[in-house]
């Protein structure tokens, strides 16, 4: 089945998923195939070009041992563009909504929350069934058609996170090569919604992932004012909320919000992406060991604070909106009130620095949150809280926190780490471990730590007993035994996870993502053969 458009550009899209062939054809239609291919043409020589400067970079880091500074220029004054009004309230978002979990997908749009982190990010796993899944769980939502759920412009707004620069889509080609991931999701999202959501006033808004400089912001803001031209878009009809959950980005986040200001939501502080992107820059150096992050590492140590109360400081002076991290409690009946009270303590932290807004996962949580802010501020945002008084020097982002490392710190790390590659194994983006939702975040943050514990001989508090490959490797076999001793899982495929874990912990050379090194992992394409179809839908442009 193919179509013929002219012969400039040959583009290729893998057979649907079983079961989706009905989506596929509406959702990959001949526009929309010819949409998409335009958008990568149009950006691919920019995209690789980023991807050479975020290399040289960091060789750059390496060889010199160098650390960052602030990227600052003297504009005068200025802000962002006006907020639409569906923005202008963030106190509370549902996180990691993989739009491929129907049922959880749609129990957030029914939630009282002000926004869906709508995710085909961190908590989502790309399969090609889950990428078109997804896409067409978005479609029907903003085109009015699942059952029992209102209109568009009566549910929380959707915070459409499409993937990071770091993902390739195999499965749709543009003149013989892969086309980067974000782009086949942001094209697709907006060809099929941007113009019903803006009718409404209701978007087209999104997250954006691992941003590592104001050059990448720059290139998104190149993106949108292009696609809202194709698509007879007002400029500034795009509203984009950037994560800054990169080191590297922490030090331009004021450059970052000039590059995107016309489409500016404001800026995100997480905390375990954020964290592991230190290692991932700096972790070949012994003096930027991080500590046991269950023991240690928390938003009131003094480098994520620094970082938050930046963040704060520059959207507020600038007219943007902050969002804090995600609570990723999850509240049972037996550990109800403490868990409530943990999640409280910690999002009054962000509250009392003056945050906007933050994420949680249970949806128990929204109104008990919503709530917390009711009580503890008089608006529905907190831009009037300037933090003037915040005066953030480079080291204070660079100061790790002193600690070391306990035994259940590495077991833990070990087992999120596992646990998450067995997850994509099974094809879903996030699973449920000791009270809370585990994603590629906490995974990155999980296996980076004990990738560096390994190469700079940390001790164990409790004996100071070296930390070696051989010790990760008993503590991975035993680890696998008390898994299956819990839990009902494929034993086999668990082993695959775990071997995979180890191969990733003892390389040389730090993988800079562990879902660009799943994602390319010939074991994941065996277990998602679809992936790798041979059978195309071929058309020319």
């Amino acid at each position: 089945m193919s179509s013929i458009y002219d012969h400039s550009e040959h583009v290729e899209v893998a057979n649907a998923p079983p079961g989706l062939e009905d989506e596929l054809r509406i959702l990959l239609n001949a526009e929309a195939i010819k949409f998409v291919a335009d958008l990568v043409s149009k950006f691919e020589n920019d995209f690789e070009n980023l991807l050479r400067k975020r290399a040289k970079r960091k060789l750059d880091l390496d060889g010199t041992n160098a650390i960052p500074d602030f990227t600052r220029r003297d504009r005068g004054e200025w802000f962002i563009s006006e907020i639409p009004t569906r923005l202008k309230c963030r106190h509370v978002d549902l996180g990691d909504v993989s739009p491929a979990n129907t049922q959880h997908f749609v129990a957030a749009l029914k939630s009282s929350a002000q926004g869906i982190q709508t995710d085909f990010d961190d908590g989502h796993c790309p399969t090609w069934f889950n990428q078109i899944r997804g896409l067409w769980n978005v479609y029907r939502a903003v085109h009015g058609k699942i059952p029992g759920v209102h209109s568009i412009e009566k549910v929380p707004v959707l915070m459409l996170r499409p993937r990071a620069w770091n993902m390739i889509e195999h499965n749709m080609l543009v003149n013989g090569k892969e086309v980067p991931g974000p782009l086949f999701d942001f094209g697709l999202l907006m060809f099929h919604n941007a113009r019903i959501l803006a009718q409404v006033k209701s978007g087209p808004f999104f997250y954006l992932s691992k941003l590592e400089s104001s050059t990448e912001a720059k290139l998104w803001n190149d993106i949108f004012v292009y696609t809202q031209m194709k698509l007879g878009l007002p400029r500034g009809t795009i509203k984009a909320c950037v994560l800054i959950e990169n080191i590297l980005a922490a030090f331009e986040m004021e450059e970052i919000l000039y590059e995107l200001r016309d489409h500016s939501a404001g800026l995100n502080c997480g905390m375990w992406d954020y964290s592991a992107s230190i290692i991932n820059k700096f972790g070949h150096r012994r003096e930027f060991v991080l500590p046991d992050r269950k023991k240690y590492v928390s938003m009131d140590r003094h480098f994520l604070k620094s970082y938050m109360d930046l963040v704060i400081q520059v959207c507020h002076k600038h007219g943007a909106h902050v969002t804090g991290g995600m609570a990723a409690k999850l509240v049972t009946e037996k550990e109800e009130k403490n868990a409530i009270e943990t999640v409280c303590r910690g999002k009054l932290l962000e509250i009392e620095a003056g945050a906007d807004g933050f994420m949680v996962y249970d949806l128990k949580l929204v109104k008990i949150m919503q709530n917390l802010f009711k009580k503890k501020t008089s608006g529905i945002n907190q831009l009037n809280v300037t933090r003037g008084e915040v005066n953030i020097r480079a080291d204070d982002l660079l100061q790790m926190p002193t600690g070391g490392v306990t035994l259940n710190g590495l077991k833990y790390n070990i087992s999120v780490g596992i646990l998450f590659i067995y997850s994509w194994l099974k094809g879903n983006g996030h699973f449920y471990f000791q009270g809370g939702v585990e994603d590629s975040a906490t995974a990155e943050i999980s296996r980076s730590q004990v990738w560096q514990w390994i190469r700079h001989r940390a001790r164990l508090e409790e004996n100071g007993e070296l930390i070696t490959f051989s010790m990760v490797q008993t503590v991975v076999r035993t680890t696998i035994d008390e898994i299956l001793r819990r839990e009902q899982i494929d034993n086999q495929l668990l082993n695959q996870a775990a071997d995979t874990f180890l191969e990733i912990v003892m390389k040389h050379e730090f993988p800079e993502f562990i879902t660009t090194y799943l994602n390319e992992e010939h074991l994941f394409h065996s277990v998602h053969p679809n992936r790798n179809s041979n059978s195309k839908v071929t058309s020319k442009l």
